[in-house]
């Protein structure tokens, strides 16, 4: 009988061996799966795209084309019937536990991978092995696994291998991205971060961040926020594996501007979700803050009201039921303030919602709104207007 080349290890050998295996398909779905192929974000050598591609033929026999297909219809039908994978449609339960399903039914509709997998690899390797064999690497695979570890430990470091994509990925971020979590971005989708520290599943944990700037190679947003995906990206461009083209723009301050130009129009429109989210902390927030202590709201009753109006807010994007509608109505007749600066950040995001405008017409109505803003007499409504002004945008 042939000895396996690593027989009796301890557990928790067996254990690093298995997250090792499973992190780096992990890394492989995400470095380029998802951020080379799916959005473009990054370049990277043949090399290594080749190497990412023959570990997930491995690991997972995923084709290229049919997930960077389901995935980008998924961004373009996000949280609508057309989305592949919505558990705001058809159920948390359904994506978390059945999201295989989910994606194999999608992967299988030629109408999605005519309109949405243009672009990715169709060389001979993978049209004639990659494509056509795609279960034949999880075979050789397992058969790997039995002679490096036993016929036990290594049947169930395979089992494990096999069922961690399709949970951690098609269930876990599918699902639970898109219903619970902390958002850093009002959007009119559902996805939220899982946890500031994407580690776990290669940084896909920050998915709020990932909808709002698709295209960006890196998906942490704020300081406290990890994604060990960036960290390999950034690795493989110190190997000169990789370029990246686009990152998550950012807004810096020009100094004290007294009007709006095309530079600080051209900041608000591309840095929409990083303002309104500003506005909501630095504006809405400190106006309520500033009801509660100057005693205009006297009851503890009504400055529950007011708080929940926060997070109102926040969830607008979204769309509100008839009964969160008017329960922010409540708070905005509670609080002139508030009400105030509630309608100056609706203004606000009618700005660049009017696209059919010329730049011209545009610098001029966001003049107008920062004149506005100034002259409202709220201070906090008056300090944001100046710095918006300020805002000019880096392309990184």
């Amino acid at each position: 009988m042939q000895i396996p080349l690593l027989d009796s290890l301890a557990w928790w050998v067996y254990l690093i061996i298995v997250l090792s295996l499973t992190h780096i398909t992990i890394i492989s779905v995400t470095v380029f799966l998802h951020r080379h192929q799916a959005h473009r974000a990054l370049s990277l050598h043949p090399i290594a795209s080749h190497i990412f591609r023959f570990w997930l033929w491995l690991t997972t026999g995923i084709v290229t084309r049919e997930w960077v297909a389901v995935h980008r219809k998924h961004h373009a039908r996000v949280e609508t019937e057309d989305d592949p994978h919505s558990p705001q449609v058809v159920g948390i339960l359904n994506v978390l536990f059945g999201g295989l399903f989910l994606y194999q039914r999608e992967s299988r509709n030629h109408q999605t991978l005519r309109d949405y997998g243009s672009g990715v690899p169709d060389d001979w390797i993978e049209r004639n092995l990659y494509t056509s064999f795609r279960g034949l690497g999880i075979v050789v695979m397992l058969s790997l696994n039995i002679i490096f570890f036993g016929l036990t430990a290594g049947l169930a470091i395979w089992i494990v291998q096999m069922i961690w994509i399709p949970f951690w990925a098609a269930g876990v971020i599918n699902g639970l991205a898109h219903w619970t979590g902390y958002r850093n971005y009002e959007l009119p989708d559902a996805s939220h971060n899982l946890t500031p520290i994407g580690i776990l599943i290669g940084g896909e944990e920050l998915h709020n961040n990932h909808h709002a700037f698709a295209s960006s190679a890196k998906f942490s947003a704020r300081r406290f926020e990890i994604d060990i995906g960036w960290v390999y990206i950034q690795i493989l461009k110190t190997l000169r594996l990789a370029a990246v083209h686009k990152t998550k723009p950012s807004l810096v301050q020009r100094g004290s501007r007294s009007r709006c130009d095309i530079e600080t129009l051209r900041a608000v429109l591309v840095g929409r979700f990083d303002i309104t989210s500003r506005f909501t902390k630095e504006v809405l927030q400190t106006v309520c803050r500033e009801e509660a202590q100057r005693g205009t709201i006297r009851r503890n009753k009504q400055r529950a009201v007011l708080n929940n109006a926060i997070k109102l807010v926040q969830q607008e994007s979204r769309g509100l039921s008839a009964t969160a509608k008017r329960h922010l109505h409540t708070a905005l007749e509670l609080s002139p303030r508030l009400a105030t600066s509630y309608a100056a950040k609706r203004k606000l995001q009618d700005i660049w919602n009017r696209s059919t405008i010329n730049s011209e017409g545009l610098v001029q109505q966001l003049e107008e709104w920062c004149n506005n803003a100034e002259n409202s007499g709220i201070e906090a409504l008056r300090n944001f207007s100046i710095q918006l002004r300020g805002y000019r945008l880096i392309d990184r």
